[in-house]
């Protein structure tokens, strides 16, 4: 499959003929700056590689990247020519899209972003079932910041991305997958035996946050907001050292919902539920470019998502009426 291009200037005419396989090589050489790495993404030998690229720039007439020994930058023109070719790409996959929907198939690539504090949930599960239900899909996953995974949506490289809800960002829409409760947890020293947790009772205890992933953002019991109240808060990388630095050190923390079943049996008697009308959960959506178009793929996401999500946790009008778009 090719494109062609002719460009009128100043009275002549010049006849451009590229092919998709040649704007694969070059996004795959922007996005790795690096032959070798672009190489083997596509499938060929580096100097296969490195022949198409002059082939084509000679062609255009301009330098693409710059490269010397250590070091491939795309030039102030190739980074047009790349956003473009980015594009084009992205246009011939709908053409596939179209046809996949119409025959009612689940098919070709998916490529799918989760975002870190989410992903150690989801990911295992996700990936058994849908390799196991969908084995005409070539499934790709990668963990991603959420700025990054609305670039990658609008640029064309990602199908979908999973993230916490509530971001804005133009050409991007959002689907409500599902919302998790947050849970505290105690050190043994700490108020054990009560059966509820009460924010007051803990104002002198020691709290220990993740700087990002707790952060509630419209929680009135906030980790974020506490820190004006004086309160000792330190941070760590992920949910697991947070507990472990619980058990060792008192003091408390916050888990998610789906954490629970990772605990050993002696932890989870650590665990409450926040009393009073605290708003202590996390909701998490599907982020979707505004003219995707294949739907039969994105009910092969949340048909996986219901396999192994606990009971009432996926959004009620997703159960009802799947994703329509």
């Amino acid at each position: 499959m090719s494109n062609a291009f002719i460009y009128l200037c100043i009275g002549k005419i010049y006849y451009w003929h590229m092919t998709l396989q040649q704007l694969r090589y070059i996004v795959a050489i922007g996005r790795y700056r690096s032959f070798a790495k672009a190489a083997e993404e596509c499938g060929v030998t580096q100097p296969t590689l490195s022949g198409m690229l002059v082939k084509l720039e000679d062609e255009l007439g301009v330098r693409i990247f710059d490269r010397s020994s250590k070091n491939v930058s795309p030039t102030a023109i190739g980074q047009n020519i790349l956003r473009q070719a980015e594009k084009a790409l992205s246009e011939a996959e709908r053409i596939k899209g179209i046809v996949a929907e119409a025959k009612g198939c689940v098919s070709g690539e998916l490529a799918l972003a989760v975002g870190p504090s989410i992903a150690p949930y989801i990911l295992p599960s996700f990936i058994r079932h849908y390799l196991k239900d969908y084995p005409a899909v070539e499934l790709a996953v990668e963990e991603m910041k959420a700025d990054n995974m609305a670039e990658s949506l609008l640029r064309g490289r990602l199908d979908a991305g999973m993230a916490i809800s509530g971001y804005s960002w133009p050409g991007v829409l959002e689907i409500p997958l599902y919302t998790e409760r947050f849970m505290v947890y105690l050190s043994e020293s700490c108020w054990r035996k009560l059966p509820v947790f009460h924010p007051e009772n803990l104002e002198h205890e020691n709290m220990w946050v993740m700087k990002e992933a707790q952060c509630l953002r419209q929680s009135a019991f906030s980790f974020c907001k506490a820190r004006a109240k004086g309160r000792r808060v330190y941070e760590a990388g992920n949910i697991e050292t947070l507990i472990r630095i619980v058990d060792e050190n008192g003091g408390y923390t916050i888990i998610p919902e789906m954490h629970l079943p990772l605990l050993s049996e002696r932890q989870r008697a650590n665990v409450r539920r926040i009393d009073g009308d605290y708003l202590s959960q996390r909701r998490v959506s599907l982020y979707i470019r505004e003219d995707y178009i294949r739907q039969h793929m994105l009910d092969s996401i949340v048909d996986t998502m219901k396999k192994f999500m606990p009971a009432g946790m996926m959004d009620n009008r997703l159960l009802r009426h799947g994703i329509i778009l």
